[in-house]
């Protein structure tokens, strides 16, 4: 690893990979830190298709975890045992122990492509999002691979999470506007939480800790907090929060910024104050961040030459109006939230890094 100090807050950034392979830790809504904080793991394609790796802080050795067909690359959930990572492939969602690599088929949904996952907090249940041919949704069941079951919903669905509370329920976005929506693990009482249009661009929104709010991003002017129960929205801050992560308290939200780019950022709840951890001088892809609204059709048929909208933005491997996701920090908590991992492609290849929060 290459040990640096960032060149406006002086913070301590180490370098995890390198090379000519794409690299960059799960999504901004997972953890990439094993317990003990002193491995992580993340996302390579230096086999040639995206796999699971982990690597050591210590040593900075690395080491492939999956093999075989390619993995989903911004699915990888580490189960509450510690030990095992959740993923989908295809229409399967797998289970590997990261240190006997014995993987186990939890679900597989023939003809199905499976994108990000979410474990329950006790570890029994997961979700996933789903398409299949023309129908949407999502996918629920125990993590021991019974009861597995399927929850339709209209449109595209991404970004499943459970209640850190109340795990009976499921908060999901549906792709695009009206965004927030929950649904209970059985598929009853869906319900959209917040109706808006096209022009209220919310993204981003995840739960607030152990408080059991919501957090959300109104791009690119405001972070938001609605109430689970009441549903009252009051904004946190007037700010260009990007991809947010919460702590487990729900005190600080980390960010990254686009438009201007003003690198990683911690929030405090309570002020709406902040403070810059560190530069991300990631290249932050995506037409559509310039504007304050969705993507429309003519958008995505202008951006990718006419080809379908996929399943989810995250899947794009070129120049989209999303992304490519790699080019973006996606900024999360170590488990004792005293680092951050964030991925950037300031050496012109995407990167996993990692920073220490003072």
């Amino acid at each position: 690893m290459r040990e640096f100090r960032d060149r406006v807050t002086g913070a301590r950034v180490w370098q995890v990979t390198e090379g000519p392979a794409i690299n960059h830790p799960s999504y901004f809504l997972q953890s990439s830190f094993f317990p003990g904080g002193r491995e992580i793991f993340f996302t390579s394609y230096r086999t040639g298709s995206a796999q699971l790796f982990e690597a050591s802080l210590d040593s900075g050795e690395a080491r492939q975890i999956t093999s075989g067909p390619a993995v989903h690359p911004f699915s990888a959930a580490l189960h509450p045992g510690g030990e095992t990572l959740v993923f989908t492939r295809g229409g399967g969602l797998w289970a590997i122990h990261r240190k006997s690599l014995i993987e186990r088929l939890i679900a597989g949904h023939d003809g199905a492509q499976l994108g990000e996952c979410s474990i329950s907090r006790d570890g029994e249940w997961l979700t996933a999002a789903f398409k299949s041919g023309g129908q949407c949704g999502l996918v629920c069941g125990r993590f021991d691979g019974t009861g597995w079951h399927t929850i339709l919903f209209p449109r595209t669905v991404i970004h499943p999470q459970f209640h850190p509370l109340e795990q009976e329920w499921i908060e999901f976005a549906g792709n695009p506007a009206p965004r927030m929506h929950r649904v209970k693990r059985d598929g009853s009482a869906m319900e959209c939480l917040h109706e808006h249009g096209n022009d209220e661009f919310v993204v981003h929104e995840t739960f607030l800790g152990a408080t059991g709010d919501l957090v959300f991003t109104i791009w690119p002017r405001a972070l938001c907090r609605m109430d689970w129960t009441t549903r009252e929205i009051r904004t946190i801050c007037e700010y260009n929060a990007w991809h947010i992560s919460a702590d487990r308290r729900g005190e600080r939200v980390l960010c990254d910024t686009n438009h201007p780019d003003q690198g990683l950022q911690i929030i405090d709840v309570a002020t709406g104050g902040r403070r810059q951890l560190c530069l991300s001088e990631s290249s932050n892809r995506g037409s559509q961040w310039r504007e304050s609204r969705y993507a429309l059709a003519e958008d995505f048929a202008r951006a990718r030459q006419g080809a379908p909208n996929p399943l989810s933005w995250m899947e794009a491997d070129s120049d989209t109006v999303y992304g490519p996701q790699w080019s973006h920090p996606h900024p999360s908590w170590s488990n004792d939230e005293t680092k951050v991992a964030f991925a950037s492609d300031r050496t012109g290849t995407a990167q996993v890094y990692i920073v220490e929060v003072n």
